[in-house]
This record gives C-alpha cells, sequence and structure tokens, in this order.
C-alpha cells in the first residue's frame, strides 16, 4: 500500500467511537533498518489549531484493525 491511498483518511478510535484526526495531519515513525511503518504520531491542538508543544498521540502501526475507503479503524490496546 502507498502512503499516499491512506492519505486523507479520518483516523478513529473503536473504544472511545472518537475521530483522532486524519493521516496527512500526522507524522510517520518508520523503522530505518526495514523502510517499514512503527507508529502514527498525531498532534495535539488547542482552539483555534494552535498547536500544543510536546503532545502528541502514538497509533502502534498493530493497533490498527481496519483500513477502509475513507477511515482507518484503530483499537489501541492502552
Amino acid at each position: 500500500m502507498r502512503f499516499r491511498s491512506l492519505s486523507g483518511k479520518e483516523i478513529v478510535d473503536v473504544k472511545q467511537g472518537a475521530r483522532m484526526g486524519m493521516l496527512g495531519q500526522t507524522d510517520l515513525e518508520i523503522d530505518t533498518a526495514t523502510g517499514q511503518i512503527k507508529s502514527f504520531l498525531i498532534p495535539s491542538y488547542k482552539w483555534f489549531g494552535m498547536k500544543k508543544e510536546g503532545e502528541e498521540i502514538r497509533i502502534h502501526w498493530e493497533d490498527i484493525k481496519k483500513i477502509g475507503e475513507d477511515m482507518i479503524i484503530i483499537d489501541p490496546k492502552d
């Protein structure tokens, strides 16, 4: 799967029933030895889109349960 096919998808937490953000507004953590995605890093935002420094949500690749046409469903272990 190519990154551009993931970009723009909404990330949804199945346990909380909450939107976590959109892929494309995230950073990727990549294993430099294998080139595989280890996790997505979603920044937290204050009111009016101002970024909170140092705060982010980490979603591990193994927490992804389904990649659909419009969204990515996650089920975090913690």
